[in-house]
């Protein structure tokens, strides 16, 4: 097991901000990419990415991975989302009625991403995990969904909406985007003394914001490296079983340490001798 709280704590933070990931709390109004850049330009760094889009008026969790972190983009993001919301209906609806229809939106679904979408207008399977009401008063429902990475909840309303006289969404906050919940969520305003604190010498405020990219060994199962073969390791050859001190996971994607020091990702093969090549190398 990886000791991330050890490695927050440890780590330089100038390492962390070149390998770290800040979870934001995004405020209604800018977009996810201006959020990203407005912390790019603030921590002084080459570059930043987010882990998911959320449209201007949605607040909530944006994770954004920072330096060289942006090349672990595709193995966080594609993960379950968690969202807080408001649907409004257009007709009066019974309650049980209402019910029903959520249920028809429960598991594998056909949605068509919205016209103001960015992404190809087609026909997807995505998964509704849960649609639970918290809340209602009169024709305004207030809702939380888990789903697959990728589902529309505007869109979501609006389909269930059609069952139901009409309905679209009012208001939508993420409250969770894969290993990142709210509950760890930096608002702007603190992100901001954090940084004015770190120019200013006192960098504690900044490095507990800062969440080690290492924290990706909770997403792949972590393999010990042979210390002895690591420098040509990390010149990017493929695994041989002498490189490795544990077995190799079942999943094809797993993750090389050198205890706590993240070394790659790789991906199993059946190569004769060679057991797993690197999609990624932190050197």
């Amino acid at each position: 097991m990886i000791n991330i709280q050890k490695i927050q704590h440890e780590k330089p933070i100038e390492e962390l901000l070149k390998f770290g990931i800040i979870n934001i709390d995004k405020p209604a109004g800018p977009t996810s990419f201006s959020i990203t850049d407005y912390v790019r330009k603030s921590l002084n760094l080459n570059k930043c990415s987010h882990m998911g889009t959320l449209d201007p008026q949605v607040t909530g969790v944006v994770p954004i991975l920072l330096g060289r972190a942006c090349r672990l983009s595709d193995y966080f993001m594609h993960r379950n989302k968690t969202y807080i919301g408001v649907m409004r209906l257009h007709e009066d609806t019974e309650d049980k009625k209402l019910k029903e229809t959520i249920e028809k939106f429960i598991g594998k679904i056909m949605q068509l991403p919205p016209v103001r979408s960015r992404v190809k207008r087609q026909i997807r399977e995505r998964e509704v995990i849960s649609f639970k009401i918290i809340e209602r008063e009169g024709r305004d429902i207030l809702f939380e969904t888990e789903v697959q990475a990728g589902t529309y909840i505007r869109k979501l309303c609006d389909d269930m909406g059609k069952e139901l006289g009409g309905a679209h969404m009012l208001e939508l906050r993420r409250i969770k985007a894969g290993l990142f919940n709210e509950h760890k969520i930096v608002n702007l305003y603190l992100f901001d003394k954090a940084v004015e604190e770190y120019k200013n010498g006192n960098e504690k405020p900044l490095r507990d914001m800062l969440v080690p990219a290492e924290i990706i060994s909770e997403l792949y199962s972590v393999v010990q490296v042979n210390p002895n073969n690591l420098k040509k390791i990390l010149t990017g050859k493929p695994l041989f079983i002498s490189d490795i001190k544990d077995k190799l996971p079942e999943n094809e994607v797993f993750v090389l340490f050198n205890n706590d020091k993240f070394i790659g990702v790789y991906h199993k093969s059946s190569e004769g001798d060679i057991i797993a090549r690197p999609e990624f190398i932190f050197n």
